[in-house]
Parts: structure tokens; sequence; C-alpha cells
């Protein structure tokens, strides 16, 4: 019997699709927004919002009541990387022009001040000898994920291998406050851009705002230069017609190049916080990379770029569907890192988005499908849905209210050990994976591992991956989903303080220590646990204890 009473049980309370009247179905469905909707609304939130630098111990209720002489505040929370910062959302734009009004450019002798007025502030003591001295430091929210040995120590105390999965997902993802920090950093460097394009808009992509997003992962930014120029009131009548004087460039390409190129200096000089500015202009798609010291974000700033737009609208949908889906994305991209499938250098590693399409191509195909194929979504679209960008047809339903919830129940610990079965022995070798069809189709190109891009449909996101690399994916695949078996047929003894479920996942690998490419023995089980064991223990600080029913980690040795 694959899973357990306690994972049926759990996916009963947690699945995202449960079966209710159609009536309660619609009023739940109609507080969905869409893709677009959330983002104007992040934007234009993030609009009033300016990032204060602030003493480590400062009077909370003090800093507010100064603040608010500018006007509401909607919202505020601290945080912390190179000082304490605070991100105060006020009600009117109008606070933020009142409160640059009173702020003072400060500057030494031996350095002079760009006078930029952004909405990055430094707030001071003027009488730091009169600050009580046991002022407590405010409330930090977290901006980083937790270590991995204290995620071992959390999942051990879960009690069904499914809400282990939502912990790690939970622990991982995106926090309200991190999201807030994105759509800021997008919207002050929008303030810079804007003194050459005014109407421009800088909007976060990819990780930032698919529901995919990990704590720390990096701010991809997209400068869209759309809608400049094109007029609301076009005139109906009269004998003419009026346009601008532009300069005019031999192709798309190389005016993303120069705009990119004047807004990378203009960040590098103008920009406070802003750090290491790169011009990578004769990349794929050309960009500007920077570190945005304030806020700790690695950036990534692109133009041209709508396709991957619609990429991370159509992952935000797959994210919204299904609880499960975001559980086990997260999860599999976690399981990969850990074991260095995938890397933060570029190289030939299996990256997160190759990840991530694998796993909604494994949803895809279980029986029901728990979400829809590309193609079903674009069958669903209205003409407004409609897109054809640089000839690829990014045509798919927006409104997630017409989208048909999945009769699939089944729970996470069943979808993760299948998901690993499933690609230990899929045919890498001949068939491609598809997620517009929902189906194997054989390899147009010869190379390790073919995944099409769901739009731009001839090019393969996973080309840089090499047969080594795929051959330790498979490997290990393998090997976790035997661990899985070897539990679910009760050769783990789960009431003695071993590691179990997605734990053990994470710990050292046999097989990743051993050659790329060859053939691995499979290790006998009590080789695996003895490994695992001393793997967890190490040097006698970190063994695991029973704690009431629940596994849970002690310090004692």
């Amino acid at each position: 019997m694959r899973g357990s009473a306690r994972d049926s049980a759990c996916v009963r309370a947690r699945r995202s699709s449960p079966r209710i009247s159609p009536k309660l179905d619609s009023q739940v469905s109609t507080r969905k927004k869409t893709f677009p909707e959330v983002q104007a609304e992040r934007l234009e939130q993030a609009q009033r919002t300016v990032l204060i630098n602030c003493p480590a111990k400062i009077n909370e209720k003090k800093i507010l009541k100064y603040l608010s002489r500018h006007g509401k505040i909607n919202h505020h929370y601290f945080y912390e990387t190179f000082g304490t910062y605070a991100v105060v959302e006020f009600s009117e734009k109008d606070s933020i022009a009142s409160l640059q009004d009173v702020t003072q450019t400060s500057g030494t002798k031996e350095e002079c001040p760009v006078p930029f007025k952004s909405r990055l502030f430094t707030l001071t003591l003027k009488n730091p000898s009169t600050q009580d001295a046991d002022q407590a430091p405010v409330h930090c929210h977290k901006q980083s994920t937790i270590l991995l040995n204290d995620l071992v120590r959390k999942l051990c105390s879960s009690d069904s291998v499914s809400n282990q999965l939502y912990t790690l997902m939970n622990e991982y993802q995106l926090t309200e406050e991190n999201t807030r920090l994105r759509f800021l950093v997008c919207s002050l460097i929008q303030d810079i851009a804007r003194a050459y394009f005014p109407e421009c808009t800088v909007k976060p992509f990819g990780s930032s705002v698919n529901s995919f997003g990990k704590l720390g992962c990096d701010l991809d930014m997209f400068l869209d230069l759309d809608e400049i120029g094109r007029s609301s009131t076009r005139s109906k009548t009269g004998p003419f017609n009026i346009e601008y004087q532009m300069k005019r460039v031999p192709s798309e390409r190389i005016a993303s190049q120069r705009i990119l190129s004047v807004i990378g200096d203009c960040i590098d000089n103008f920009g406070p916080g802003s750090v290491g500015v790169q011009k990578i202009l004769n990349a794929r798609c050309p960009l500007v990379r920077f570190s945005h010291q304030p806020t700790g974000l690695q950036c990534d700033l692109t133009a041209n770029n709508r396709i991957a737009m619609k990429t991370s609208e159509l992952l935000y949908i797959y994210g919204s569907l299904d609880s499960r889906v975001r559980a086990l994305v997260f999860c599999v991209r976690c399981w990969a890192r850990v074991h260095g499938i995938t890397s933060s250098i570029p190289g030939a590693w299996i990256t997160n988005f190759s990840l991530t399409m694998m796993t909604l191509f494994f949803l895809q195909k279980r029986k029901p499908p728990i979400i829809p194929t590309l193609d079903q979504l674009k069958d669903l679209a209205d003409a407004e849905d409609e897109h054809i960008i640089q000839g690829s047809d990014c045509t798919f339903v927006s409104n997630l209210n017409k989208i048909k919830l999945t009769e699939n129940t089944e729970t996470l610990d069943v979808l993760l050990s299948d998901f690993f079965e499933y690609f230990g022995n899929f045919a890498f070798n001949k068939n491609s994976l598809n997620i517009r069809k929902g189906k194997e189709q054989n390899k147009p190109e010869p190379c390790p591992l073919y995944i099409e891009n769901p739009f731009e449909q001839a090019h393969n996101i996973s080309r840089n991956v090499n047969q080594g690399q795929l051959n330790r994916f498979v490997a290990l695949a393998r090997e976790s989903a035997w661990i899985l078996q070897q539990e679910d047929k009760g050769h783990f003894s789960l009431s003695n303080g071993q590691p179990w479920g997605l734990a053990a996942l994470l710990l050292p690998s046999v097989t990743s220590n051993s050659v790329k490419g060859k053939t691995q023995k499979r290790a006998s089980a009590s080789e695996r646990i003895k490994s695992l064991m001393a793997s967890l223990q190490g040097n006698k600080e970190n063994n695991l204890v029973n704690n009431g029913g629940k596994r849970t980690f002690s310090n004692q040795a």
C-alpha cells in the first residue's frame, strides 16, 4: 500500500482542491486575483513606500510618530542586512514628498554627495547620548532561509511526509515582507530610469513573483518601455497625424543594449546602495547586474524580455491551482541543491527552472492530472488573453476562476516517491519533456536532456546539461525512491529516532560521493541507515530523540 494513514488524513485536511459545493467554490474563486492585478497592486504599493536606515536600537513608537507627521502609515516592518532598515508604506504618495522636503543632504570635506533625491533615507538621533541604553532592538523579519540542520530538525518533528513538504515550503518561500521589499527595489530603480523614460515601469519577474521563489533568491527585473509613445487620447478627427521623432537603430536588441548601457551608468553613478554594477550586454538577453546593499538582493535588470514575464505568469497560475504543486517543487529543488544537482554557479548543472518544468510535467501525467497542460489553458483563453510575442504564441487564460480544479486526491508522500521513481526510469536517451502537450515526444536533436521551452518551442531550456550531470540526477532519483519505498514497506523503524521521510533524503548521499557517470551499487538497508546516521550525528553533536511521539533533535551528547 502506497502512503500512510497519516498522509491520507493530511491530504483531506490540506489539499487545495477539496470536494465542495459549486456555490461555495464560486465564492472562493471570486477572491482569486490575476497575475497582472497582483503585479499592479504591489507596484502601486511600492511607489508609496520608503526605505530608512535606522540605529540598531530605536524606539519603534517614536519613529512611527515622527514619520506620521508626513501622513498616515499603512504598513511597516524592520529587517537587517548591512544595518537595521525600516520599510514604511504611506497611504498617499504626497507623504513621501513631504518627507523629502525636510530631509537634508550631508557631506564631508573628503567626499561630496551626488544630489540625487531617492526614497532611501538615513535616520539618526540628534542626541545619541540621551537614547535609553536599555532600549530593546526592534523586531526584524527574516530575509534568509533556515539553516539545513535546523530544517532537518523541524522535518523530523512533523507527523507525516506530507507535512514535512509543507514545512519545508513554509520555511523556504518568500515572506510577505520580502516580497514587498523586492517590489520596492524595482520601484527605486524605476525612479532612476524615469529620468530618461518618464512612462517606463520596472517590474519583477521570475522567482520573485511566480510563487516558487525562495528567500535569498536573485531579483530579476524587467524594464518595460512598451507604453512609451502610446497615446490614450488619439484624435479621431482632423487631417493630420502626429508622432514623436526618435532615434532609429537596426534592431530591438541593439536598442535594448543602448538603453541598458545608459541606465546601468545611472544606477552605478546615482543609485544609492547599488554596488558592483556590471553591464552584460552581449548575453542572449542583455542585462545589467548589481548588488543592492540596503536590501541584500542580487539584481539583474533586463529590457525586451516580455516572454519571461509571461512565463512568470504561467508558473504563478500553476502554483495557485493546487498547494501540492508548490510544495513538491520546493521539495525537489531543495533536494537537488543539497546534493549538488543545481548550483548558483553557471555550468552544466540542471537549473531550478528545468526542475520546475520537470515537476509540472510529472503532475500533468498523473491520473487524473493535477494540473492542466498549456494547450488546455490556451483553450480557455479569451481574446484579451491572446499574446504573440516575437513570433511566439504566449496565449493562455489569465482568469484563475475559469480553470477547473483537479479531482486527484493523491498525498504528497505518494507524489514525492513517484516523482523520483518516474524520472529515475525516464527514457532521457530518446524522449523530451513538453508541458504544452503534457506528454513525451521524440527529441528533435541529440542532447542528454531536452525540455522544451513552453513558449519558444524551438529552444531547449536544459541545453547546458551534460551526460554526467544527468546521470547523477538519475542515480540520486533512484536512490531517493528506494529510501522512501523501504519506509513504506516498514524496513525502517520510525520510532527510534532515525531520520525519516524527507529528512532522510536531505542527508549526504551514498551515490553523490561516488564516481560520476558509473553504475552505482545499491547499499543495503542497514548500510544506508548507518551512513545516514553517521552524517546526521556529526561528532555526536546532534542526536535524534523521541519527544511525546514527535521526532525531535537533542543537543545532548
